[in-house]
């Protein structure tokens, strides 16, 4: 039985689940937003906000225990100044949860994630979700190409 147990297995071991999640956490951090199943939403959904009350105190210690719960290295080491500024800007996810994410949830006691459903994936019907922050901006994506309807042929150029 399973009585008081609030875990969400996800068809996985403990240590599979845990990376997993940590996974689509730094992906939440790092895009603003993630579509994925709606069980794995709500089972990220509670890592995510945890962490953004880590990241409101600001202290080495919650910086510390953000990075062990994300899986996240504390230092790269890179070939260049340059290329480990660009990764600390773009891929340093401790860094943007502390320095971006958290200050914009200051006055917020909670609640800082939002889960919106989608229709159900194709190959298995599983239902789809997007979890996004909710006072976040997304950066805008790049509108899907749309396909041309086929148009008349020109008619060549007369050779003169």
């Amino acid at each position: 039985m399973r009585h008081l147990k609030r875990t969400a297995k996800l068809g996985r071991t403990g240590e599979h689940r845990n990376a997993m999640l940590a996974n689509l956490v730094c992906s939440l951090i790092k895009h603003k937003r993630v579509t994925t199943t709606l069980a794995k939403a709500k089972a990220a959904r509670p890592v995510a906000e945890k962490l953004v009350t880590l990241g409101k105190t600001g202290t080495l210690h919650a910086r510390r225990l953000a990075a062990a719960r994300l899986r996240q290295q504390p230092r790269s080491f890179h070939a260049s100044k340059a290329a480990r500024e660009a990764w600390r800007k773009h891929e340093d996810v401790v860094r943007i949860l502390f320095e971006e994410v958290a200050p914009t949830f200051k006055d917020r006691r909670g609640g800082y994630t939002r889960i919106l459903k989608l229709g159900q994936r194709l190959g298995d019907a599983a239902q789809n979700a997007i979890l996004e922050w909710v006072e976040l901006p997304v950066a805008a994506a790049p509108a899907p190409a749309k396909t041309a309807a086929p148009t008349e042929a020109k008619p060549a150029e007369e050779k003169k």
